[in-house]
């Protein structure tokens, strides 16, 4: 059997090692565009930072390393350029010398990845733009970096890749403005919680313009500006495109594939595409969301890996499917961990799902042991059936280790219900004995049993003012005096007890704290004796870092913001 790939990285490189395992005869040609065949595609913007010290070590596997142990002929710095299914032969550029020529294949597979989504916009050709998506692209930058010492760059983009360079340049005392269309941060996550991750980017000197359209560019001696739709150009010594990637299916295209959603290569669970012995794997595929059953394009290198994987299995002879992504993803940004997995309230409403959500703000590990970090988590759940839906967490520590636990619980279908019974390890320099994910459990829980009721941070703003409810915060009053929602009376939770027949049992009463653990514990206080209480998700801290992210005018606020 002689296979030929179309690409390397991830997909192209895995399912070959594979097809090796699998049939030590097989004849196995990988023809690979750039000069390197498996690199670390999310290393990239650390080694532009310094943080990855040699170059070398981005590459995985070298064209030597992969014929000395599988015996499997690379060819780098060549390109396919036409797909012949009727004759089974693909025609191949040399592209240092030009020469043609013609290869045929028993089984191709194609994992040609994704481009930058470079837009038809003037000057995108500077010297001074670039793009990060391949070895060649960092060396270009970090010589750039080196040679030219850039002291401001302009991020066009804010993405995985845009943020870890943003962070990067920061890093190596380069000033970094980020535009993009969008009002936030990190699809993936909600508006809500990027509001943390514009928090810590700022925090760091990283200026956002959000909400901004690009234009172009135009080169002006030794700068580059960059053009917006409704302000003044940005002047910077650099611009780095990050607004995404398209997949690369020309070939596909015009070999009369099928196409998917974006031009994306339809496959099925075999990775099989709509013609006989053509499989398709990693970025450039339509892939199946494991949560909405719906297609999805989903660029990461964990999926890309495991279709690999399967893809080679079942050009073996084999019998393997792909069941579908949930965008897994974590992100370091300084002293921030942001992760998801699964959907956000955006996807769950396009999906049309009925869910529900709880917002916590648990330590990373015992409260009492030094150097606990605190961490906003965001679970979502479908309604009806209690099935786990998405989270979101950002923070420091112990971020990675939860979002990988609720990403396997999504993966098993459990119920919301069932995280609190996650027998999940505890010694206090690690965990508390009700860990965070237990307690999104917990929550869940008394909100499905109807023992608490919540509203949320947009809920707020229309909160009556008119004396028809009783708006409560039961804070400290040094917390009281430092900010406060207007229109909310102080009564501290540990003094509630001696100052109920002050509060009137026919108004429904509104509960604030710092992080909503107190004003659920008032509420389950209140409700026994009789009072109708909604608590505040989140509390008040994490209702003050989304208004002030997202500029929200005190307005917004039910009778306005005081801060004494």
């Amino acid at each position: 059997m002689k296979v030929v790939i179309v690409g390397g990285v991830a997909g192209g490189a895995s399912a070959a090692a594979r097809i090796r395992r699998l049939d030590e005869h097989a004849q196995i040609i990988m023809i690979e565009r750039s000069g390197y065949v498996s690199y670390a595609n999310c290393g990239l913007p650390y080694y532009v930072g310094g943080v990855i010290k040699e170059q070398e070590e981005l590459t995985l596997q070298t064209p030597e390393s992969f014929w000395d142990r599988f015996r499997i002929d690379v060819r780098v710095r060549q390109e396919v350029t036409a797909i012949n299914p009727a004759e089974k032969t693909v025609t191949v550029r040399t592209l240092d010398s030009g020469k043609i020529y013609t290869e045929t294949y028993d089984k191709l597979l194609l994992a040609p990845g994704a481009k930058p989504t470079v837009p038809a916009l003037s000057g995108v050709s500077s010297e001074r733009v670039f793009t990060l998506r391949t070895v060649e692209d960092t060396l270009r930058i970090r010589h750039f970096v080196e040679d030219q010492k850039p002291k401001n760059a302009v991020l066009a983009g804010g993405g995985f890749i845009g943020l870890e360079m943003a962070e990067n340049l920061t890093e190596m005392g380069v000033s970094v403005t980020i535009v993009q269309r969008p009002n936030q941060l990190l699809a993936p996550l909600d508006a809500d919680m990027a509001s943390f991750v514009h928090a810590e980017m700022r925090r760091h000197g990283v200026t956002l313009r959000l909400g901004e359209t690009v234009t172009g560019f135009r080169q002006d001696g030794d700068s580059v500006l960059t053009l917006l739709e409704e302000s003044e150009p940005l002047r910077s010594d650099m611009v780095l495109l990050a607004i995404g990637v398209t997949p690369d299916t020309h070939l596909a295209k015009e070999a009369g594939l099928e196409l998917g959603i974006r031009g994306s290569i339809a496959v099925n669970e075999r990775m099989e595409t709509s013609v006989p012995d053509i499989y398709a794997v990693g970025d450039a595929v339509e892939v199946t969301h494991f949560v909405t059953g719906q297609k999805a394009l989903i660029s990461l290198a964990g999926p890309a890996n495991k279709q690999g994987r399967i893809a080679a299995d079942n050009i073996c002879g084999g019998n393997s499917h792909f069941h579908g992504s949930q965008s897994s993803s974590v992100l370091k940004l300084f002293g921030l961990t942001a992760a998801s997995s699964g959907i956000n309230e955006k996807a769950a409403q396009a999906a049309e799902i009925a869910y529900d959500k709880v917002v916590l703000f648990p330590a990373s590990h015992a409260a009492y042991y030094p150097g606990a970090q605190s961490m906003a988590m965001k679970v979502l759940y479908e309604k009806e059936s209690l099935r786990l839906l998405g989270a979101q967490i950002v923070g420091g520590e112990g971020v990675d280790k939860r979002i990988d636990v609720l990403a396997t619980a999504i993966r098993a279908k459990m119920k919301a219900l069932e995280l609190t019974e996650l027998d999940l390890s505890y010694a206090p320099p690690y965990s508390s004995a009700k860990d965070p994910v237990n307690m999104a459990g917990f929550m869940i829980e008394d909100l499905e049993s109807g023992k608490v009721q919540q509203f949320h941070w947009n809920d707020v703003e229309d909160l009556p003012c008119d004396g028809s409810a009783t708006l409560l915060d039961v804070r400290t009053e040094g917390e009281y005096r430092r900010g406060h929602l207007n229109g909310f009376r102080n009564i501290p939770l540990d003094d509630l007890r001696e100052h109920l027949d002050e509060l009137e049992r026919d108004k429904p009463i509104y509960v604030n704290c710092q992080t909503g653990l107190r004003s659920y514990l008032a509420c389950r206080l209140l409700t026994q004796y009789g009072f109708s209480c909604s608590h505040l998700s989140g509390g008040y801290s994490f209702y003050q870092v989304v208004t002030q992210e997202q500029q929200t005018a005190r307005s917004a606020y039910p009778c306005g913001m005081e801060k004494l």
